[in-house]
């Protein structure tokens, strides 16, 4: 079996074109987040209705990422992610013509089911056709796509939205998506070392299962929920906070907040440093606190101190997914792909429904309601840590190195 390696031109087209996929994914996936405030003027709902477009896409991307892999197995990999991209960018541009509430949930619903044939096939097609000691970087470069994608999302369409509409800026999108999918359609080799295999329900189901047993897992798929869960209320909510009085900031500014995800990314690369000093239990602990201490710091009056808040609790968060997701990479010992895969199925749940759930909480107490939501959450994501310390003290050095690695993809989940 041949195996495209490092400085070839086939190793340059298969970096840019899954650069370019994981920008069209998560551009479409988070490019509502900015809107919710919009939707919830113009459709005349309250706030939690209001982030369902969000929250409805990833509940079903959540779903859809324990079954499309393995459906990769019988139609082609290259296939499935082509067909993925291709419903993805349509359904955005689909997004731009509903003129109803009920049309728009509708499509966010199919779109969150066809955006799951990338992140779940992506990273199985690398694993296949890349050699191993070039694979490392084609990973980055995916990943630093889904990053680049989900701020680029999140900033152009609140900046478009201010100055024309909210139409025209996922029309932009879908458009933009669409000539992204036909060069990755073009562009991407076809694979070489993947074999068909057929469709079988019952190895699926147990394979999902079975990661299910280990109680360490199950607590690490507890800490994704809560941190994804509290990470998305706070982005939800905070658009709100800051359009209303006293603050009165427009749509654009708003949106640049998320340039704070910058220091995110900054962040999760260093986390392999403190997993080699204090061990993945502790410094998971840690993070968590930040993300505590971010969250509190959000509660106050002054613009500045809100930013710098956002920036600690971005921070937090990225550690934080940086460590849970490398650990339970380590500890799966079979059905590793399927441990990953409930790892995000619980990461994206999370987030539908406390990003929903965030909206009960801003109308009965605005602000602090949204922070005492997300404390409580990272409570129990602190429960979860003392049920995890002690299978944390384990091997601290090659945790390290895992983790330098995994926090690569946590930098491009969120």
């Amino acid at each position: 079996m041949s195996s495209i390696i490092k400085g070839t031109k086939e190793y340059r087209q298969v970096n840019i074109a899954f650069f370019a996929a994981g920008f069209v994914t998560f551009i479409t996936l988070y490019d509502m987040q900015p809107l919710l405030p919009v939707f919830s003027r113009e459709f005349g709902v309250p706030a939690a209705l209001a982030s369902l477009p969000l929250s409805l896409a990833t509940c079903t991307l959540a779903v859809a990422l324990l079954f499309v892999g393995a459906l990769s197995e019988t139609l082609g990999r290259k296939e499935v992610m082509i067909a993925s991209l291709f419903l993805t960018s349509a359904l955005a541009l689909a997004t731009a013509l509903t003129h109803t509430f009920a049309g728009l949930l509708s499509i966010r619903f199919f779109q969150g089911i066809a955006m799951a044939g990338l992140p779940a096939v992506a990273m199985a097609y690398l694993s296949e056709e890349i050699a191993p000691e070039s694979l490392s970087a084609a990973m980055g470069l995916y990943i630093g796509g889904n990053a680049m994608g989900g701020m680029t999302g999140r900033i152009f369409t609140a900046t478009v939205a201010q100055y024309y509409s909210w139409r025209t800026a996922l029309a932009l999108i879908g458009v933009s998506c669409l000539l992204l999918s036909l060069y990755f359609a073009k562009a991407l080799p076809g694979s070489v070392n993947f074999r068909r295999r057929a469709f079988a329900p019952r190895a699926l189901l147990r394979s999902i299962l079975e990661p299910l047993t280990d109680p360490g897992l199950r607590f690490l798929y507890g800490v994704s929920f809560v941190i994804m869960g509290s990470f998305v209320t706070l982005y939800n909510y905070i658009t709100f906070r800051l359009l209303a009085a006293p603050f009165s900031l427009s749509h654009s500014v708003v949106g640049w907040i998320f340039l704070v995800y910058l220091l995110g990314s900054l962040t999760s690369s260093e986390v392999g440093r403190l997993v080699e000093r204090v061990g993945r239990g502790r410094g998971l602990m840690l993070l968590l606190m930040t993300m505590v201490v971010g969250a509190l710091v959000t509660l106050s009056s002054v613009l500045g101190v809100i930013v710098v808040g956002v920036a600690i609790f971005t921070c937090g968060f990225f550690g934080a997914h940086s460590i849970a997701s490398s650990w339970v990479g380590a500890r799966a010992r079979t059905a590793r792909a399927q441990a990953a895969s409930l790892y995000l199925f619980a990461y994206y749940f999370g987030s539908s429904v406390s990003g929903t759930a965030g909206g009960f909480f801003w109308s009965w107490r605005q602000w602090p309601g949204v922070v005492l939501l997300i404390l409580a959450l990272l409570m129990v994501g602190l429960f979860f840590y003392r049920r995890l310390a002690g299978f944390s003290e384990d091997e601290k050095i090659a945790a390290g190195a895992v983790c330098r690695v995994e926090s690569i993809h946590g930098a491009g989940r969120a």
